[in-house]
């Protein structure tokens, strides 16, 4: 069995520092996770990738094609669209180790997420190759600054959760960059609770009042479906990183089907 996740989100919602996180924190732990990055856009991040999506085509290279034309999201989407109709090459790329575990670090463009077939035929093409895959959905704590931000990070996770079709886990990242105070707004918003409308100061605005019903039939959905809560990542904090990838690790089954170690010697208490 084979293991990986999709970290996907906004742009510059710490995907790359997030991948760079887990990576240390594996090796601490004597653990070997790879990165594969599959943003074809990406310029700098602080990690070595086993696979680098720009040795097969950048947006760079198919903006400045003159037959093409494109702009940096039109060339975004295309440069996907073409990885999806060029899977053997990630095939190649990845090889067929068994146990191995990968974070896909992902593009930032959120309609990648929730309207593209791109994504959806990577994902199957990894399942046929054995992978058990956890997307992890980052946002930015600094975003969720009130409900209605808040509600609109929410269902922007569960369209995103609808169209991959595979466990997700949502994460508010950046969560050590907010003080005291922030971090008790950020905390009330773990779990979607569509009373939270009412408390809301903008709703209750003269403007606001304008856009409460569209937000409430919005939330009402995400309410609805009752799949979309959060984690916070303190990337500062070892236990956070590693209670959230215990988390991941829960929903991909990481390790169960490991032989379980024997210690020969046996110490005083009888315990192994």
């Amino acid at each position: 069995m084979r293991y990986a996740q999709f970290v996907v989100g906004p742009a510059g919602c710490g995907k790359s520092t997030y991948c760079s996180t887990i990576v240390k924190h594996c090796e601490a732990l004597r653990r070997k996770v790879d990165v594969v990055n599959l943003d074809p856009a990406a310029e700098v991040f602080d990690y070595q990738p086993c696979v680098d999506i720009r040795e097969l085509i950048s947006v760079e290279d198919v903006m400045e094609d003159d037959d093409l034309k494109y702009g940096p999201n039109g060339g975004l989407i295309f440069c996907m669209e073409y990885l999806a109709e060029h899977l053997d090459w990630l095939s190649d790329q990845l090889g067929e180790m068994d146990d191995d575990y990968v974070l896909f670090d992902m593009p930032g463009q959120i309609e990648l997420y929730t309207n593209s077939s791109a994504m959806l035929k990577l994902v199957k093409h990894l399942q046929d190759m054995n992978y058990r895959i956890c997307g992890v959905f980052l946002i930015d704590s600094q975003f969720v600054s009130n409900v209605s931000k808040y509600m609109s990070a929410a269902f922007v996770a569960l369209a995103t959760m609808v169209n991959f079709e595979i466990p997700f886990v949502n994460v508010f990242s950046k969560f050590d960059l907010l003080d005291a105070e922030e971090k008790k707004q950020v905390e009330k918003f773990v779990e979607p609770v569509s009373d939270m409308l009412e408390e809301d100061a903008f709703l209750n605005s003269e403007w606001g009042k304008k856009f409460k019903k569209l937000t409430q039939a919005i939330a009402g959905i995400v309410d609805e479906y009752a799949l979309v809560k959060f984690s916070v990542l303190n990337v500062t904090d070892e236990d956070s990183v590693n209670d959230l990838l215990l988390t991941v690790d829960n929903a991909i089954q990481f390790g169960e089907d490991s032989d379980v170690r024997v210690v020969d010697d046996l110490g005083d208490n009888g315990l192994c």
